[in-house]
């Protein structure tokens, strides 16, 4: 079966399974459709997940193969011994980084001095960004992590090259992926209407074939990527009736294994290709923590757009001269949490590494502690929470998005081990021994 009809397939199921459980919700106790399934009662309320697996990456450079290659040659020669020594030079350089840091603090407390900000925007030096940009999966194609316009690329040209083998249902994803949303859903509403005329009426002649210079034809069909190659499969063929160009339709000319309802439903339930976000996982330092700049790719406005909105906003507050009340600022913040699409999560551990990933704004809290969880050499360790402005993250915020909590565009959570001393913690390993891996070079 060809990715596309396992698409298609996959859809089918999901729809019979969602008819399934509403058939059956008269039968037993109700609960919520997005409900976790209901299971023994285990030591923590929170629920466990999945291991994390880093995912593949693209294109490695040289330098970076090279250092790789040399990682696992170590790994290969070291015993546990050596790995646990390495492992106290990760620490050890943690802790002279906060030793650092706390001496830095008090200098500058001691001083009055006032410390300069990173600047909004990534501006031209990207050594300040906190990361590259963001990145993602498409399972369908494979397990690259690429830009999202990379992707729009690759899934454009993966769909054509599908479509000698399903042009039917290869040109409903084509309808979608590759044309605005708008003129996506016009073009297939108009194509429904096309082809449930002729399953009701095969014999009348008006429904058999299409004027191409026909205005509904020509605005809302002809010029958008796939349509044409939807109704050739659908049994419909240019040619040419008194000088005038039609489509025209026979049964004969229906694509194998393809009926006209079939192609109704693809093109009913089509949609775009799903991207995963990838966290984009990093491990640092403290010192490299304080990188802040976000890239281009966070917010939901242009660079320059962003420039001008805050200039004019300034601009607007100077000139008004009076306060301004809390609902008039509480409307301002909203305003500013929109300018973004994803957010960038920081959790400090104990012992002064941090991990960092990319989230959605709309993902929950319980993503977060997924993420983390997942990231644990002990997966079963209980753990909270504490976000820096607004304290400890408890079950009631589970649900809450990050959006909810104001955790964006950046925010810093802090590790805290339940039930372990904090003496005790700060000389903890937390992570993974493959993530630590993923540590920056000191």
């Amino acid at each position: 079966m060809s990715k596309i009809k396992k698409f298609f397939s996959r859809k089918k199921e999901e729809a019979a399974a969602f008819k399934l459980k509403l058939t059956g919700s008269s039968m037993g106790t109700g609960h919520k459709l997005n409900a976790p399934k209901q299971e023994a009662p285990a030591s923590s309320s929170r629920q466990k997940y999945e291991a994390y697996v880093p995912p593949k990456r693209n294109d490695l450079s040289n330098e970076a193969r090279a250092a790789a290659n040399a990682a696992l040659a170590r790994i290969d020669k070291k015993t546990s011994r050596e790995f646990n020594t390495s492992l106290s030079a990760v620490k050890a350089q943690a802790k002279r980084e906060l030793e650092a840091e706390r001496r830095q603090k008090e200098e500058i407390e001691s001083t009055a001095s006032s410390v300069s900000t990173a600047p909004s925007a990534s501006g031209g030096d990207n050594r300040n960004l906190a990361c590259e940009g963001v990145f993602f999966r498409c399972p369908m194609i494979s397990e690259e992590v690429l830009p999202k316009s990379v992707w729009k690329a690759r899934i454009k040209e993966f769909l054509y090259q599908q479509l000698e083998g399903d042009r039917g249902l290869t040109g409903c994803l084509i309808i979608h992926n590759c044309n605005v949303k708008e003129k996506a859903d016009e073009c297939i509403a108009t194509l429904i209407r096309y082809l449930e005329n002729l399953i009701k009426n095969p014999e009348e002649e008006k429904f058999c074939k299409i004027r191409m210079s026909n205005k509904i034809f020509s605005e809302k069909v002809r010029y958008v990527e796939g349509a044409l190659d939807v109704l050739q499969a659908a049994g419909f063929n240019e040619v040419k009736i008194d000088e005038e160009q039609f489509l025209l339709w026979t049964r004969e000319q229906t694509e194998q294994d393809l009926d006209l309802p079939t192609l109704v439903e693809a093109l009913k339930n089509s949609e775009t290709i799903p991207l995963e976000l990838d966290r984009n996982i990093k491990v640092l330092l403290p010192s490299q923590a304080r990188r802040v700049v976000l890239p281009d790719e966070f917010y939901r406005l242009a660079p320059e757009e962003i420039k001008k909105e805050q200039q004019l906003r300034s601009e607007a507050i100077a000139q008004s001269q009076m306060l301004r009340t809390k609902a008039m600022r509480e409307r301002e913040e909203q305003r500013n949490l929109r300018m973004y699409r994803y957010a960038l999560v920081r959790v400090k551990f104990p012992n002064g590494l941090f991990i960092q990933g990319t989230f959605n704004v709309y993902e929950k809290i319980s993503d977060v502690f997924e993420f983390v969880q997942s990231c644990l050499g002990d997966e079963s360790l209980d753990f909270t929470l504490i976000a820096t402005s607004d304290g400890k993250l408890g079950e009631e915020d589970l649900e809450k998005t990050l959006f909810d909590c104001k955790l964006i565009p950046n925010s810093l959570l802090l590790f805290n081990a339940n039930g372990v001393p904090a003496p005790v913690q700060a000389d903890l390993n937390y992570l993974k021994e493959d993530l630590l891996m993923l540590v920056q070079a000191m």
